[in-house]
C-alpha cells in the first residue's frame, strides 16, 4: 500500500552581510569572547542591516531554495513562514515572499519561536498528505537583533539574524522507513513555563514589540530533557533508533544543549550538524539554515535519515524525521 510523503526537493539559506564577533559585546555589557564561547559555543552572528527586514531575508532564502531545487516560484502551491519577528502585525510576512517569487496558492505565518520551523514542517506535511497542496515551501526567518536588549548580557550575545528555506513536494512512498520524505513529526507545548523565555511586549499588552527576556539555566534544563524525550518519541513512532539516524540537525541555541541532547538521544557528536558557532541562535531559522549549510557542504546526502528538533518560548518544542 502506497502513502503520500512530503519529499525534500531543495533547500537554501541567507545570512545578512554584517558579521558581529563576540568581542563587539565587550564594550556594551560585562562579557568577553571567552565567556560567550565557553557557555554557548557561539563565536559570531549576523545582524540585519538598517532597513533590511525579515521578509528580505526570507525572500533571499526562498530564491536560493528554488535555485537548488531547479524549479520556478510558480510551482509553489503554498508558503509557510515560521517567524517571531514578522515585518508587521499583519499581513503575514509569507505573503510578501509569495509575491516576490511569483508563487500562487496560499501563504501564511506560524509562530512558535525557536520551535517554529518544526511547527511549520508539521503543518506542511499534513497539508501535503491531506491533498491541500502538492508543493510547499517552508521557511524560518528572523531578525532577532530588533528585539534584543543590548544591556542584558543574558540574551543579547545569544541571538542572530538569518533565514532558511526547504521545499517539499508530494510523492508516493511504500510506507516504510526507507521512503524519502517526512517519516514522522511530534509537537508539544506547555504554557506553564511561558515566563522562562518571552518578549515583554505585544500589540494587545504594551502596544510595542518588546524585548527578549530569558531565564537561561531553567531553559537549559527543560531543553535537554524535553528534546531528548521527543526525539525518542518520534523515532519510536517511526520504527527507527539512534543508530539508524545519519545526522541530527538540531536547533542551534547553545552547544552544551546540543551536546547533551545528542548524548541522551544516542547520537555521537560526529553525527550532529553544528553551526551555532557561526550564526548564534537564529530562532525559527536555525534548523533550516543548518540543514542548508550541511547540504551545501556535502555532509547531508540523498537518502540520509535526519533527526531535526527544536525548543523555544511557550514552551513549545518538536522533533521530526526526514529522509533526505
Amino acid at each position: 500500500m502506497t502513502v503520500t510523503r512530503a519529499v525534500a526537493l531543495g533547500c537554501g539559506h541567507y545570512l545578512p552581510a554584517r558579521i558581529v564577533e563576540n568581542a563587539e559585546f565587550a564594550g556594551q555589557v560585562e562579557t568577553s569572547d571567552q565567556w560567550i564561547r565557553e557557555r554557548t559555543g557561539i563565536e559570531r552572528r549576523h545582524f540585519a542591516a538598517e532597513g533590511e527586514a525579515t521578509s528580505d531575508l526570507a525572500i533571499a532564502a526562498a530564491r536560493a531554495a528554488l535555485a537548488h531545487a531547479g524549479i520556478d516560484g510558480r510551482e509553489i502551491d503554498a508558503i509557510i513562514l515560521a517567524t517571531a519577528t514578522p515585518d508587521a502585525t499583519f499581513p503575514a510576512t509569507a505573503t510578501q515572499v509569495q509575491q516576490a517569487i511569483g508563487a500562487g496558492g496560499f501563504a501564511f505565518d506560524v509562530q512558535a519561536v525557536c520551535a517554529g520551523f518544526m511547527y511549520a514542517l508539521a503543518t506542511a506535511d499534513a497539508l501535503i498528505r491531506g491533498g491541500q497542496a502538492r508543493t510547499i515551501m517552508v521557511i524560518g526567518a528572523e531578525t532577532f537583533s530588533r528585539i534584543l536588549d543590548f544591556t542584558d548580557r543574558r540574551t543579547c550575545v545569544l541571538f542572530g539574524d538569518g533565514a532558511g528555506a526547504l521545499i517539499l513536494r508530494a510523492e508516493e512512498g511504500a510506507g516504510g522507513t526507507a521512503d524519502r520524505g517526512v517519516l514522522g513529526v511530534k509537537l508539544r507545548s506547555d504554557g506553564a513555563h511561558r515566563d522562562l523565555l518571552y518578549v515583554d511586549g505585544g500589540p494587545s499588552t504594551t502596544g510595542k514589540a518588546g524585548k527578549v527576556r530569558m531565564e537561561g539555566p531553567e531553559v537549559f534544563k527543560h531543553a535537554v530533557v524535553k528534546l531528548a524525550d521527543i526525539a525518542h518519541e518520534v523515532m519510536e513512532a517511526a520504527g527507527v533508533s539512534g543508530a539508524d539516524v545519519d545526522w541530527m540537525v538540531p536547533h542551534q541555541a547553545n552547544l552544551r544543549i546540543i551536546a547533551s541532547t545528542a548524548k541522551k538521544s544516542g547520537l555521537p557528536m560526529e553525527k550532529v550538524v553544528v553551526t551555532v558557532q557561526e550564526h548564534g541562535n537564529t530562532s525559527a531559522a536555525s534548523i533550516p539554515l543548518a540543514l542548508s549549510v550541511a547540504v551545501a557542504d556535502g555532509r547531508v546526502r540523498r537518502g540520509d535519515l535526519l533527526l531535526m528538533e527544536g525548543i523555544g518560548g511557550g514552551l513549545a518544542w518538536g522533533a521530526a524525521l526526514l529522509r533526505w
